[in-house]
């Protein structure tokens, strides 16, 4: 974890994204994989104005803009083995492919889900052969729909349908999906009902694929997978909680639960500063170790260290966003870190990088293109455990 904290302390913003004529909060981010070569990353981020921004990793000028969304985008994801292809999720039932080399607002493929789907989460897996997307509650049914997403790299612009559905696993939104890192057939999905249900997509039916359910007792807001060989899942929560699981002692005596904080900003002590809200996490490989990235209201970003004994901040990032952080990308390969916030900015943190220009943006004010999906964190602190 020293290593982490001097690599943290060592960041400093190398690039700011130019203010959009539309500013907009910058809800995800991903990178390209690289496939072909290093030099050609892309960041695609997926904005509250409905639209997708696709970036030059390395000056942050803007390449495309796909903003021909009739509904609110949930998600933005690169395809694994070609990094010009990047996928979004709508809530109008679709999700999109599309290829950032061409200059079209038309998507190179369309999977569509069934009538009265709307989609709020979804993945595709590491081998870019399944997509999988969970849906919004409809009168009592909520879905996680899965496609076949070969032949993307084809271009051809065709519209698939679904290969089918799992139904009875959840019973209220699924708000996140996660597929592993390195098995293709293994998908985690997580639910405002609390649920966050491990699946082997391989197997026949439902049933049989469901590996296994842990309970949150809470809403969940973020999943993803980590520990040696990712055999652990992880989840937060819409009120700042925290669960942790380790899968591979589903079959021994072991407890599973591995910890299980109820609201992570009262048990992590932070001089001078508090914790607001939490963004995200990401397991770092090589320090075999989970990290969860938290801020402030004011644009102060934490990273926080997690072990089975409890949680410890591990460093503060500041003087680089101006309101709530909603996103990041943290690329381990050459530690550099990307972030977006409600500022309507991008970010580029690197070590020992010196930006030219220090003139901070000031907080976008108006929240007005941000509907009911976007993910609200509670500011007031009545809310509060006492």
């Amino acid at each position: 974890v020293e290593k982490i904290e001097e690599q943290l302390a060592s960041l400093r913003i190398a690039k700011r994204s130019a203010l959009s004529e539309e500013p907009a909060y910058l809800l995800d981010i991903d990178i390209s994989k690289p496939v072909q070569s290093e030099s050609s990353r892309s960041v695609a981020v997926c904005c509250s104005s409905k639209s997708i921004r696709v970036y030059n990793r390395d000056t942050l000028n803007l390449l495309r803009e796909y903003s021909s969304h009739p509904g609110m985008l949930n998600g933005v994801r690169f395809a694994h083995t070609c990094d010009s292809m990047v996928f979004s999720a709508c809530s109008d039932g679709t999700v999109k492919c599309w290829d950032i080399r061409l200059a079209t607002q038309k998507a190179a493929q369309i999977f569509n889900g069934y009538p009265s789907n709307v989609f709020i989460s979804f993945d595709i897996n590491c081998n870019d052969l399944i997509i999988c997307a969970g849906t919004e509650k409809v009168a009592k049914d909520t879905f996680l729909v899965f496609w076949d997403a070969r032949g993307i790299t084809n271009c051809a612009s065709t519209t698939k349908e679904p290969l089918g559905v799992y139904s009875e696993s959840h019973n209220d939104d699924i708000t996140s999906i996660s597929f592993h890192p390195v098995e293709p057939n293994l998908v985690v999905s997580g639910s405002t009902d609390g649920l966050v249900n491990v699946f082997d997509i391989n197997k026949d039916n439902e049933d049989d694929a469901l590996i296994s359910t842990c309970n949150s007792d809470s809403s969940v807001s973020f999943i993803g997978w980590s520990g040696k060989d990712y055999k652990q899942v992880y989840c937060m929560t819409h009120d700042e909680g925290f669960c942790w699981w380790d899968i591979a002692q589903l079959d021994t005596e072991e407890p599973i639960t591995l910890l299980h904080v109820l609201d992570v900003r009262d048990r992590v002590c932070i001089e001078n500063d508090s914790l607001h809200y939490l963004v995200g996490g990401l397991y770092h490989e090589k320090a075999d170790k989970l990290f969860l990235i938290g801020g402030t209201f004011t644009g102060n970003i934490h990273l926080i260290s997690c072990a089975t004994d409890g949680l410890n901040l591990v460093g503060t990032l500041s003087r680089g966003h101006s309101a709530t952080v909603r996103s990041f990308y943290w690329n381990l390969t050459d530690e550099s870190l990307l972030t977006g916030g409600e500022d309507a900015q991008l970010l580029l943190w690197k070590p020992g990088a010196v930006e030219r220009s220090l003139t901070k943006k000031t907080s976008l004010k108006s929240a007005s293109s941000v509907q009911r999906r976007v993910r609200v964190h509670n500011s007031s602190s009545k809310s509060r455990k006492q």
